[in-house]
Formats: C-alpha cells, sequence, structure tokens
C-alpha cells in the first residue's frame, strides 16, 4: 500500500493552477485538497457575491486538476466558526456563548436554525462541483472557539433545549455549576451532554442528506477531530456521528495526531497514541487520512525531519492517505518551495516500506468515549476538569520503550479518573488479569468496594498542602536506589496487605519512610495487580532507573506467559507494535537528539527477525542484529527521530540478518 499524499492547498488565481500541478507531478502528490477562504482569507461564513468567487474558483480549479489526473476535494474553512479574531457576523446567526458568558462575534450556536440552513445550503451548493471529499474543519465542535473560554454550548438557545430535557428553566451559571460540580456528577451533567451530542448529529444529517442530493451520491463528507479528551466533555459519540455523516456508507475521518510546530522527538509518543485511540473509537470502515500539521505552514515552523517521522507514524498506523499542510497558506505559489518537493520525493521510500494494515499489539490503556461523564471534580466551575483520557499513561509507557494498545491485552493500565468510567464487571475482569493502577485509580477502585483484590487499603491521598507526619515526600527508594517524587502534586499512602510484596518505599527529605511507592499483589481471581503511590504518572522524571523498574513491573504482570517486546538501548525510544498480515512488527523511533543503539529484549529466543533502518529522509536499509538469548542488539546508531523496523514474519524459522554473539 504505497503512500497517498493529500496536499491542502489555497489557491488566488487560475495562473497558480499549472504550477500546483507541475509540483504534484514532480513530489508524487495524488489529491489537491483546496481550502475555501482560509485562515488569512476568511472574512466571516461567506454568503452573495463572496460566496459566489469561491465557488466559480473551486469549479475553474477542479476542473483544470482533474484534468491533469489529479483528484480533488474541498475544504470550507468554516463551519461554526473557528474563532472570532475581529470577525464579525453579518447574517444573523445565534452566536456562541461561552461558559463565563463570553459572547462570541463571529461564531454560531449549532442550536441556530438560520446557521443550520445556511451552513446545509453551503456544503449542498459545493456539492454540486462532486469533489471526491467534503470535509467538516475541525471548528465542528463546541471546545476551543477563541475568545470563548473553554468553548461555547452556553447559549441561550441551547440552554433552552438543556431545560426541556430536565423540566425546569436552567441559566448559564447554573448550568456550568452543575455540570462541573464536585463529588457525584450532576445529572445535568449528562443531559447537557446529550443536549449537544442531539444538537451537532441534527446538523450532521442535514449536510450529509444536502451532500448526497446535490452532487447525485458522487461526494462524500469527511471529519477533522481534535483530541478525544475533549470531544468526550462534549457528549461526542463518535459511531453516531460516523453514520449521520456517511453517505452510501462511506466517510472519512482527518484525525488530528501531530504538533503544531517543532517539538522534542519524545512528543512523537504522542502521535502514536492519538492515532492508536482515534483508531479504536472510530467505526472500522471509515477511512483514515490523518493529516501532518504545520502552523503557520512553513518550514520555519517545523522541520523537514520533524515531518517526516510524523508520516512515518501515520504509515504505521495503517492510515488510507496523508494529509500535508506545508505550503505557507497564504503564498499560494506551490512552485516558490522547491523545497517541499524534495521533502515529500525523500520521504517515500520509507512510507512505502512501512506501509501495511494490522492490529495493534502491547499493554492495553481501555478507552471509554463517555469518560468525561463520569469524573469527579475537585474544584468545579472548569470544564477543562472533565477532560480524561489515557494520553498521558502513553507517554509514560511509550517514552520508557514499552508498546502499546488502545485494544484488549492480558496486561492492562488504569491511571487516573478514567477508572470511574468502568462498571464493576469489567473492573472485575481487569483485576482477574494483569492490571498497572497509579495511586488515584486505586483509590477509586478501593471507594467502590474493590480494594481486596488490589492487595493494598488506599488509606488517603495526600496532597502538597496536607500537614500529614512525617513531612513532605520527596524520594522513592528501592535498595540502593533513589527516584524522584518530589514534583507529583499527591500520592496515595498505601497500606499493603499482609501477602503483598513492597518493591519500594517513599521518603522524606530526611530520609524518613513515608510510606510505600509501589506494590505488587496476586490475588485470589488469579489477576496481578501493581499499584503505584504516585497520582500524575505523566510528572515522574524520566531516567534509566525508572525504565528498569517499569519493565519488571510489567514483567511482574504478564505472569507465567510473557510476551511483550520491551526497547531500552537509549531515552524516549518509543515502540509501535503490531500484528501484520505477513507476521509480527516492531517500528523503534529515537525520540532523544542523540544517536541510539536500540536493545529489544524479548521472552526466549527470538528467531527470523529482519530489521530495516529508516534515517530520516533516507531510503531503507537492511541492518544486521545480534541476538543473545532474549536480546537482540544493533550495532548500528538510531538517528533522531529515525526508525528501526525489526519484524519476525510467520514463515521464518531461521534467524535472518542476524548474527549469533559467540
Amino acid at each position: 500500500m504505497p503512500a497517498r499524499y493529500h496536499l491542502r492547498f489555497q489557491l488566488h488565481a487560475a495562473s497558480d493552477i499549472a504550477e500546483l500541478v507541475r509540483f504534484c507531478r514532480e513530489s508524487g502528490v495524488d489529491e489537491v485538497v483546496l481550502l475555501l477562504g482560509a485562515e488569512e482569507f476568511h472574512a466571516g461564513h461567506p454568503s452573495g457575491a463572496a460566496e459566489d468567487r469561491l465557488f466559480e474558483t473551486a469549479r475553474s480549479a477542479s476542473e483544470a486538476l482533474r484534468a491533469a489526473g489529479l483528484d480533488v476535494s474541498l475544504n470550507p474553512w468554516v463551519t461554526a466558526g473557528h474563532a472570532d479574531r475581529g470577525r464579525v457576523d453579518r447574517l444573523g446567526f445565534a452566536p456562541m456563548v461561552g461558559p463565563t458568558g463570553t459572547v462570541a462575534t463571529a461564531q454560531a450556536s449549532f442550536a441556530c436554525p438560520r446557521f443550520r440552513s445556511w451552513l446545509t445550503a453551503h456544503y449542498g451548493r459545493f456539492a454540486e462541483l462532486a469533489p471526491r471529499v467534503l470535509w467538516l474543519e475541525d471548528d465542528f465542535r463546541y471546545h476551543n472557539h477563541a475568545p470563548l473560554g473553554w468553548g461555547g454550548g452556553f447559549e441561550p438557545l441551547m440552554l433552552d433545549r438543556l431545560a426541556e430535557a430536565v423540566g425546569e428553566t436552567v441559566t448559564r451559571e447554573q448550568a456550568v455549576a452543575a455540570v462541573t460540580a464536585p463529588g457525584d456528577p450532576h445529572p445535568w451533567r449528562v443531559q447537557l451532554q446529550r443536549v449537544w451530542r442531539e444538537a451537532q448529529l441534527e446538523v450532521a444529517e442535514a449536510i450529509a442528506k444536502a451532500v448526497a442530493e446535490r452532487s447525485e451520491g458522487r461526494t462524500q463528507l469527511g471529519l477533522m477531530s481534535s483530541e478525544p479528551g475533549v470531544h468526550s466533555v462534549e457528549g461526542r459519540d463518535w459511531p453516531a456521528l460516523f453514520d449521520a455523516l456517511a453517505i452510501d456508507g462511506r466517510v472519512s475521518h482527518r484525525p488530528h495526531f501531530a504538533r503544531y510546530s517543532d517539538a522534542p522527538g519524545r512528543e512523537l509518543s504522542f502521535s502514536v497514541w492519538m492515532l492508536e485511540v482515534q483508531r479504536a473509537l472510530r467505526p472500522a470502515h471509515v477511512r483514515s487520512e490523518p493529516e501532518v500539521e504545520n502552523w503557520p505552514h512553513t518550514a520555519w515552523s517545523k522541520s523537514d525531519t520533524q515531518t517526516w517521522s510524523e508520516l512515518v507514524v501515520a504509515q504505521l498506523a495503517g492510515s488510507d492517505a496523508l494529509f500535508l499542510n506545508v505550503h505557507p497558506m497564504q503564498s499560494g505559489r506551490a512552485g516558490r518551495f522547491p523545497r517541499v518537493a524534495e521533502l515529500l520525493r525523500r520521504s517515500r521510500p520509507a512510507l512505502d516500506r512501512v506501509a501495511s494494515k494490522g492490529d495493534t499489539a502491547g499493554v492495553a490503556l481501555p478507552v471509554r468515549q463517555d469518560a468525561a461523564a463520569h469524573v469527579r471534580t475537585v474544584r468545579g466551575g472548569d470544564l477543562v476538569d472533565l477532560a480524561v483520557d489515557p494520553g498521558p499513561g502513553a507517554d509514560f509507557l511509550l517514552r520508557y520503550g514499552v508498546p502499546v494498545t488502545a485494544g484488549d491485552a492480558p496486561v492492562r493500565v488504569l491511571f487516573g479518573q478514567v477508572a470511574w468510567a468502568y462498571g464493576d464487571a469489567e473492573l472485575r475482569r481487569m483485576l482477574g488479569g494483569g492490571l498497572l493502577l497509579d495511586g488515584t485509580a486505586a483509590r477509586i477502585l478501593d471507594e467502590r468496594g474493590l480494594g481486596k483484590p488490589l492487595g493494598v487499603t488506599v488509606e488517603e491521598v495526600v496532597g502538597r498542602d496536607s500537614a500529614s507526619a512525617p513531612g513532605p515526600y520527596a524520594l522513592e527508594r528501592r535498595g540502593d536506589v533513589f527516584l524522584s517524587v518530589n514534583g507529583q502534586p499527591a500520592l496515595a499512602r498505601l497500606r499493603p496487605a499482609a501477602d503483598t510484596e513492597t518493591w519500594t518505599e517513599i521518603l522524606t527529605p530526611d530520609l524518613r519512610v513515608w510510606g510505600p511507592g509501589r506494590c505488587v499483589h496476586t490475588n485470589e481471581l488469579g489477576g496481578r495487580i501493581c499499584v503505584l503511590a504516585a497520582t500524575a504518572v505523566d510528572l515522574l522524571p524520566y531516567d534509566d532507573d525508572g525504565q528498569q523498574l517499569l519493565h519488571e513491573m510489567l514483567r511482574y504482570l504478564e505472569g507465567e506467559d510473557p510476551a511483550l517486546p520491551l526497547v531500552t538501548g537509549g531515552p524516549h525510544l518509543i515502540p509501535h507494535l503490531s500484528r501484520t498480515p505477513d507476521g509480527l512488527r516492531l517500528a523503534v523511533a529515537n525520540g532523544s537528539a542523540d544517536p541510539a543503539h536500540v536493545r529489544i529484549h524479548l521472552p526466549g529466543t527470538p528467531a527470523g527477525a529482519e530489521a530495516t533502518l529508516l534515517r530520516p529522509l533516507a531510503a531503507p536499509e537492511p541492518v544486521p542484529g545480534v541476538v543473545t538469548g532474549g536480546l537482540v542488539e544493533f550495532d548500528v546508531p538510531l538517528p533522531h527521530r529515525g526508525w528501526l523496523l525489526v519484524e519476525w514474519p510467520r514463515s521464518r524459522r531461521s534467524a535472518v540478518s542476524a548474527r549469533a554473539r559467540r
């Protein structure tokens, strides 16, 4: 499955089209996604002559691009509205209102009938051009609508819907206080999420109907999305939304997964997890066409090396196409940026090499789209506190060389308030396998009467402002090895059962014992449990000792049948593990600026391994490995943001491209 480049571009003049066609032919782009009135050229929701100009430009450009053999999709820049930025509404739409009462000047409410009619007609009109996909930009959401703070959804029309749902008048202040109230979730939270969800689905269904009719079935819709945690706050039902947008069963997804500008290599863990979690939430029939973000769309914002490494992540995830933002949106001249064509040409060999469809494998981080409905807030008043997902846990594992999956697996991880999202039966099933919990999740299970299988009692969660003896926590000790917990906002005080092993102790700065740090326990259900006192694993400092301790814990959780490949050899070696039609595949990225020598720890002796080094923007090259028992080592250094691809074909029994150490 070769890489498919889809280029997002905004033309300013008909004369630019020939230049764009040449660029696409030089760089292997097979589809142009035309942006309509985007960013600097967005003057608000278009109508009249302004909409006519956009339509005629899109029509003539589409005809010319198709004549040149290119596919064409259209991306109208605006649905509800991205951000005010000085723009004002001219069409009489009911504005979005934020939780603090801020009123948008150019962003419309999903409950506004006039806006719904405009949006349906706008998409219906452009569907007449029969693009492959008509995209809904990522402002098709409630959150992130500057300057509204968290976002919109608190406008009078939406509050009227909420009042009808709960059977009484509701003010904005009452709604915000209720949905963010500390303690057990207020019944209005799930009602507001239902109101938001239904309003959005109604708009999606109307657009899909109009596009199907006006394109005569030739065009499908596509949806860009944001981070799943904030969509959970909105009450998004992913399968229902994709069903609402589907035309004859066809619909596409453009998942956000890449940072907008240059970021440390360890941020690849974010990209790996974002594609994985959205794969789990998205119905299997939906095409995945992830977008490699770049803002403000120049090489000064994001290096070619970072873009290349993120393209590889997308291909490893089995994507159907790759969206690229690589030209300054305001330029309109593809020919002025020849280095972009060079970037795409040089990237393709590696992308074609890693392309494959398969199921991910690793430690399971269970995912629930309705997690935000179950969150217990502490302070109240801020919708940000409702956004939870396994992302911090994924970063913690991936950066320590542990592969993860959003599917099920023998070893699972529950960190933080995600534990509230599961019923007792599901939690008991998890407790019967390998389960790693942080202090917050352990306390939640303890409160729910599921503490006995943990092997520990959580006596309290102690914050930094607590006066609990014997003093402030600072260190974690195992034998003569010390780790830091000094940056933790809170720790769980654990009381182990008699048959529970305490692997580490928490110490105060003067080395007094504060309490257990990590405990392991085999319970009567046959499960193996590890509990950390830490409540924010993403704030634990990364180091060699922390990695070794985590790997030992995971081997304990695997029990008598260990199978996970674990990666060492340098900081932030980030793995992606999958089962492909050809066998098992482990890809490892170097998230450190220093070169690394990858070491893969496998139970038993690996056989039939083939390894390929993918240097940034270079042709793939086979590399030998050194096999010693269950360890595979590679002498060739893996460069910054490079990937090492190691494959074990099902049909091969003897070691390939590997030499046994004598």
